[in-house]
């Protein structure tokens, strides 16, 4: 009797056993549990972009301005000081709370002795507490505005920055929320 190679184990043509090699259902790491808490891709780079790419995602895609290292007179004209100080990541100055940020665009110019002008964007962080003086995000009946909280002898009154306006009280049949505080203002000239 002869025994042929199959017989032997031989791999090329022996039939692997159930449940060895290949996907199996259950099998590696589920599915939001890796550094950014989602589903991962696999995805082919050029071996030369790969630092580059890793750079951006290490730093959330932020990337740093050069900042120079001579102040800007604003009264009469300095020399001129080419002195490159570093870099200037705006989200370090701008966002406190990143998790807790947003930016919306202001309409209207109820603001304006605030410095808050028609098309300036605010950066809002809604983990700050709303306190008094404060210039506030606030939804009032479903409608939003901006405006500066003051909250004393137990009324509150939302206040515009422009004699043109008329404050706003609260009473309690008024639906206000407070959607956060404006923490920084990006005004074009």
């Amino acid at each position: 009797m002869t025994t042929s190679s199959a017989s032997k184990g031989s791999s090329l043509t022996s039939i692997p056993k159930k449940g060895r090699g290949g996907a199996r259902p259950g099998a590696g790491r589920p599915t939001g549990q890796g550094r950014y808490g989602e589903a991962t891709k696999p995805v082919r780079l050029p071996v030369s972009m790969i630092d580059e790419v890793m750079e951006y995602v290490a730093t959330g895609g932020r990337q740093a301005l050069p900042i120079f290292s001579c102040a800007v007179a604003a009264g009469f004209p300095s020399p001129a000081d080419d002195h490159l100080e570093g870099s200037l990541d705006l989200n370090d100055h701008l966002i406190k709370h990143p998790a807790a940020t947003f930016f919306v665009r202001v309409s209207g110019d109820s603001m304006i002795k605030a410095g808050i002008h028609e098309d300036d964007i605010l950066v809002v962080d809604r983990s700050l507490e709303a306190r008094h003086g404060k210039i506030v995000i606030a939804a009032i009946d479903g409608q939003l505005t901006v405006k500066r909280l003051h909250h004393k002898s137990g009324q509150t009154m939302l206040m515009p920055e422009n004699d043109r306006y008329d404050p706003i009280p609260i009473t309690d049949e008024n639906n206000m929320v407070i959607w956060g505080v404006v923490t920084n203002v990006i005004h074009s000239v």
